[in-house]
């Protein structure tokens, strides 16, 4: 199948829904909509709402392009959908999307695989604010969201836990903080593009990764080739181990201190950010894939089952 036929394939892009990235999604979702009508296809905009079902059920596409991020979009419920619907769609299938979204379990999968990872707990949100729950410096998150959503670090010798906001769930993951440089490798299909180092101003968090300006990306990163051969490897190794499909990014941290032995995977994000300030479409457009070549190469890769 493809955009070449006489008849184009009817993609419907699907972005917003209910999750705390519903901006973030907008604005990617536009951006894929824009290059897979410029790639050939016949584009509608799918705003995710609770009227998703019935609404696919009606327009009836060829395919579903999954701009969606954070929970429902991303964590295997609107891919039980899909398949319901018996509608391709791009991205990870249920399970896998289901196990990547969930820190804590995606975590025990790569350490079953022999990845490097971070120490950390779950614990009740109460507890985290009561007492510190490891030594300092360590970082507090929710254990299923995305894209540094409510992510704080607490410095080395703080006195006590923060007080967490009251979006914060019930459970959250405590995670040993992890020095050094922050890198990203995207890997697409059965292959790893590239591994970036992000420079930001402070902490990596969610306005560092989708503000204008938030953070600098170097493409590819300036690092030995060691270190960048480990990463990849890890990155592709996490996307099987998980039973990844389509585009997936891998996150790191690394001390250069230690070489090899000082790089930690942080987690992997099934649906990464399609915006202008994204990494993964910078680490296509390096290899000279064009934007619009990346989109469509996620439709024609689209399949139920996945």
């Amino acid at each position: 199948m493809g955009a070449s036929s006489k008849t184009p394939l009817k993609v419907a892009v699907l972005m917003g829904g209910p999750s705390a990235e519903r901006e973030v999604s907008l604005s990617s979702g536009k951006e894929c909509a824009a290059a897979l009508r410029d790639a050939g296809y016949d584009v509608i905009e799918v705003d995710a709402g609770h009227d998703l079902f019935s609404r696919l059920a009606d327009e009836k596409p060829d395919v579903c392009f999954n701009a969606l991020h954070g929970r429902w979009g991303e964590d295997g419920c609107v891919q039980g959908v899909l398949e319901w619907l018996g509608i391709p769609y791009t991205h990870s299938g249920v399970l896998a999307s289901a196990l990547a979204m969930d820190k804590q379990r995606s975590k025990k999968v790569f350490q079953e695989a022999g990845l490097p990872i971070a120490e950390s707990r779950i614990v009740a949100k109460d507890v985290a604010q009561a007492a510190h729950v490891l030594p300092t410096p360590y970082v507090i998150k929710p254990n299923n969201e995305g894209s540094s959503v409510g992510v704080y670090l607490v410095e080395e010798g703080a006195n006590n836990p923060p007080e967490l906001s009251s979006d914060m769930p019930d459970e959250v993951m405590v995670e040993a903080f992890l020095p050094g440089r922050e890198m990203t490798v995207t890997v697409m299909g059965d292959r790893a593009l590239a591994v970036t180092d992000i420079y930001s101003n402070g902490f990596y968090d969610y306005d560092a990764k989708y503000v204008e300006g938030g953070s600098r990306h170097v493409v590819p990163a300036e690092i030995p080739a060691d270190v960048e051969a480990a990463c990849m490897d890890y990155a592709l190794r996490a996307h099987n181990a998980l039973g990844c499909r389509g585009i997936t990014r891998t996150d790191f941290r690394w001390d250069e201190d230690n070489g090899v032995n000082g790089i930690f995977l942080l987690e992997t994000n099934t649906q990464p950010g399609m915006t202008p300030t994204s990494l993964s479409p910078e680490q296509a457009d390096y290899l000279g894939i064009s934007f619009a070549q990346f989109c469509a190469w996620m439709v024609e890769d689209a399949s139920c089952n996945r």
